[in-house]
Parts: C-alpha cells; sequence; structure tokens
C-alpha cells in the first residue's frame, strides 16, 4: 500500500473494530467471533504483497482466517451470482482478474508501465497532456486538447498548465481532472482524444481476453465486468467500443458495468469462504443498496 503496512492494516482493524462494537452493541453482549476477515485492497498487486498484508491481519488476531485480495477481486465479485468471471476495472490505473469457482484465478502485475500496463485514469491524464503540450508548440498535430485542457484550470495555454504543475500551483493529484476533459474531448469529435479512447478500448478487451484465454474460458458465456472510476463513467464511445471488440475476441462474454462498492465483494467472497447460504449473500447485497447482479 502506498501509506505502507502498518498504516493500512491499522486503519482496517480500526474499521473492523467499530463494526464489531456495533455489533456487540446491537446484540447486547459480546463482540461477535470472526471467522473469516476478507480484505481487498488497492495496490495489493502481486501475491507476496497479499501475503504480507495478510500477515499483517493475522497479528492484529481480527478473525480465525485471514484472506487478502487486490481489490479487483472485490469488483469482479460484486457483479457476479457466484465467483466466474473476469474484472477489469480502470480508475486512477488499470488492471484485470479472473476468478472460477475452483480457485483459479489470473491476475496481472499491473504495477504501471514497467509491467505492460496503459491507461487508468492518470495514465490517460498524461498521455492527454501530451499531445496537447506538442501540438501547442508544433512538434504534433492539432488537437483540441491543447486548448480544452488548460481551460479546465481556467489557464490561457499549455505553456501556463505545465507552469502550473511543474511549480506546483496545481497538485500532480489533481492531473486526473483532465480524464473526464479528455473523454468530452473525444466525444466533441477531436481526433487525437478519439484516438486515445480507442487504445483504452483495445487495452481493456486485450487484457479480458487473455483472462479469459487463461481460465479456459474464452468460448464460454461468461460476465466481463468493467468497473473503476472510468469505464464505470458511462463514456458511451469507450463502453460501445469495448463491446465492439470484445464481441469480435470473445464472442460469448457477456459485458456490464459494475458500479457496487468494492466492500460487497469483499463481503460475499468472505461468505463464499464459509459456505454461507444463499440469503445470506442477498441479505449483504441489500444491505448495500445492491440486487442480484444483472446485464447493463
Amino acid at each position: 500500500p502506498a501509506v505502507g503496512v502498518d498504516a493500512a492494516v491499522g486503519a482496517l482493524a480500526a474499521t473492523a473494530a467499530e463494526a464489531l462494537d456495533a455489533a456487540a452493541a446491537a446484540r447486547g453482549g459480546a463482540r461477535p467471533q470472526v471467522a473469516v476477515v476478507s480484505a481487498c485492497l488497492a495496490n495489493a498487486d502481486l501475491p507476496v504483497e497479499e501475503e504480507e498484508l495478510a500477515r499483517a491481519v493475522e497479528e492484529r488476531a481480527l478473525g480465525a482466517t485471514v484472506e487478502v485480495r487486490n481489490d479487483t477481486f472485490a469488483i469482479l465479485r460484486a457483479g457476479v451470482d457466484e465467483p466466474l468471471g473476469v474484472a477489469v476495472v480502470c480508475g486512477a490505473g488499470i488492471n484485470c482478474v479472473g476468478l472460477t469457482p475452483d480457485g483459479r484465478t489470473a491476475r496481472f502485475p499491473a504495477i504501471g508501465r514497467i509491467s505492460g500496463d496503459w491507461g487508468g485514469g492518470g495514465g490517460l491524464a498524461e498521455e492527454a497532456m501530451w499531445f496537447a503540450a506538442r501540438a501547442e508548440d508544433g512538434r504534433g498535430a492539432p488537437t483540441a486538447l491543447a486548448r480544452t485542457l488548460p481551460e479546465h484550470f481556467r489557464l490561457p495555454s499549455m505553456y501556463a498548465l505545465i507552469e502550473a504543475l511543474h511549480r506546483g500551483r496545481i497538485t500532480a493529484e489533481r492531473r486526473h481532472e483532465l480524464t473526464p476533459v479528455l473523454f468530452a474531448t473525444a466525444a466533441g469529435g477531436d481526433a487525437v482524444a478519439r484516438s486515445l479512447v480507442e487504445r483504452l478500448a483495445e487495452e481493456v478487451v486485450a487484457l479480458s481476453a487473455v483472462a479469459l484465454d487463461r481460465l479456459g474460458l474464452l468460448d464460454s458465456p461468461v460476465p466481463v465486468l468493467l468497473g473503476g472510476s472510468v469505464l464505470a463513467a458511462g463514456h458511451r464511445g469507450l463502453d460501445s467500443r469495448v463491446r465492439e471488440l470484445l464481441a469480435a475476441r470473445a464472442p460469448k462474454a457477456v459485458p456490464h458495468v459494475v458500479t457496487a462498492r468494492p466492500v460487497l465483494g469483499a463481503a460475499l467472497l468472505g461468505l463464499d469462504r464459509i459456505g454461507a447460504p444463499a440469503a445470506a449473500h442477498a441479505r449483504v447485497r441489500a444491505h448495500y443498496g445492491q440486487g442480484a447482479p444483472g446485464a447493463s
């Protein structure tokens, strides 16, 4: 985790303690015994990191059994009736996982460019700025991004935006604000912006198809879940292109968007682990305002 293992697990333990105290108060007794702690965490990208986090959670004695997974597994599980399918999450970064009922998984390191990744909100913002900067100074093809990106920050030019970012007047964290601007510019017909949306669609489908193939599901009618702030934002051009390309690579795959909170998926994975009945799954979904999964 970006904040370090101790800080991440400390926050998790504090949240768990609040939940247990609330359950104890509702029951009018002692804290309930916890059979499984199911935690799906951002930046737990590698199995070795999941194991490290799991050991740290175990040291807190929060439950009899601890399972830690990358948060993409939570998006996947939240969007399906059973642990079967593939999920691609595109938020700040991009990741993909696949899961089958017998426990087999498909996954990617998802560290960034060093692990072959392209896309994610942060990456898209940087790509958009690259093209816009070159358009303004003459090294690249013209694009409306050279106008729309600085306008978002009420600045007159890409030069002014570059200077503001470099000098810290606009923090690096705010670069993510440029991703929706990219999609709006693409929707307006700009060729450069549309090419970036096209490439993202290709990347999403490449991840999906490889994960399906690894699990032997490329020709099976299984769900492909699309989640994260970028894929769940309702960008029509991106969504339609992903579905079109996926139909060509995996004709039987059933794509749909997941907007449920990742904590729902983590809870469902925990219920899977203890063999909880369907009624328990339904109660958890209802608690988080989600019905049974369906196509969208």
